[in-house]
């Protein structure tokens, strides 16, 4: 039975991405460029030489951090939509006091300190609608939707106010202190923050697949009303689950902070936002902890490859947006669900012919 299931979540989660890449062929077609080369640049450059694919890994830390975050929650019909405002918040203020930290502090305190301070911020964000939705039934979608918002022009305020950088000459805070920063590894861009988010993945691993824990999730997930019928406490694992999950995107935010941007700008996310980018992610990889882990490297490949592409053919970088988006559309379609078997259907048609023909002649 765990083999089928495993079998329709990779077809559901494979098969968008091989229309995507079709489709987004076609269009390169259109362009007068080979799609075939377009893509060997894409991938090759960002998966088949060392730098590229420590590169990838690189940008592949935060994503495999804010795909548990959703997955973790998804898993359990809890839709925590609040990860993007949850990484802001525990960027935020991992920056500030990565800047306030005295320079002759030790540098893994110093870096200890910081990622602690992103996960209280992303616990912090993410106690507000889990309270709501565990004691007051209310909307958790809805309360985490509206609170990113609030909390993207909160940070506005405070980078545009009192922790601006008026040194420099774009709104940002101030670049956080050396010992604070994550050192990159030989030429690359890869830092120990890809270790700290792959230790990480081993505990969500074990946690949602090896653990009592995981077990109440897909119990909760599946029929929350049963689930509390048979003595399990739904308000309470609501209110871990969203603390797991907002501890996860803060942490995501502070080691971003640190192994990347080093300060806090208007932009810092990105667009979408590591954030929404995490929710595509936990859905290519089916709420799995190794599905996220794998679509976060290929997600993460195509961003780093679209570079690439303006530089060795005509094709605009943007065909990687278009890819993207496509994937999204078509994860949106379940190709095969639990209730397709196609297996019994064929058998049907077969046992079913010979009953008609022999119908037919009497």
């Amino acid at each position: 039975m765990k083999i089928k299931d495993f079998g329709k979540r990779l077809v559901n989660s494979v098969l968008p991405v091989l229309l995507a890449f079709v489709i987004g062929g076609i269009v390169i077609l259109m362009i007068g460029e080979n799609p075939l080369d377009t893509y060997g640049i894409l991938l090759g450059k960002s998966l088949f030489t060392a730098k590229g694919f420590l590169n990838t890994l690189h940008y592949a830390s935060p994503l495999i951090l804010t795909g548990l975050a959703i997955a973790v929650t998804f898993k359990a019909n809890i839709f925590n939509m609040g990860v993007e405002g949850q990484l802001l918040l525990g960027a935020f203020f991992a920056g500030i006091v990565g800047t306030s930290l005295p320079a002759s502090l030790n540098p893994v305190a110093a870096r200890l300190i910081c990622l602690a301070v992103g996960i209280l911020c992303g616990i912090l964000f993410a106690l507000v609608p889990a309270i709501l939705k565990a004691y007051c039934h209310v909307n958790e979608m809805v309360v985490t939707l509206m609170l990113n918002y609030a909390m993207i022009k909160v940070l506005e305020f405070l980078a545009t106010g009192v922790f601006r950088d008026y040194s420099s000459g774009y709104v940002c805070t101030p670049i956080i202190k050396e010992n604070a920063m994550f050192p990159r590894i030989g030429d690359s861009k890869l830092t120990m923050f890809f270790f700290v988010a792959i230790f990480v993945f081993i505990i969500m691993y074990i946690v949602m697949n090896k653990s009592k824990l995981g077990y109440e999730i897909t119990a909760i997930g599946k029929n929350p009303e049963f689930a509390e019928a048979t003595g399990m406490k739904v308000h309470k694992k609501i209110m871990i689950l969203m603390i797991i999950s907002g501890a996860l995107s803060g942490l995501a935010g502070a080691g971003y902070m640190m192994s990347e941007q080093f300060k806090y700008t208007l932009s810092f996310s990105g667009n979408p936002g590591l954030g929404w980018d995490g929710m595509l992610i936990a859905l290519l990889g089916g709420h799995s902890p190794i599905g996220v882990l794998i679509a976060a490297i290929f997600y993460s490949a195509l961003k780093t490859g679209a570079d690439h592409i303006n530089l060795y053919s005509t094709v605009p970088k943007e065909i990687v947006s278009v890819i993207q988006g496509l994937i999204i559309l078509f994860l949106a379609v379940k190709f095969v669900d639990e209730h397709t078997n196609i297996r019994e259907r064929l058998l049907r048609k077969k046992t079913s012919k010979p009953e008609t023909t022999i119908s037919e002649e009497a």
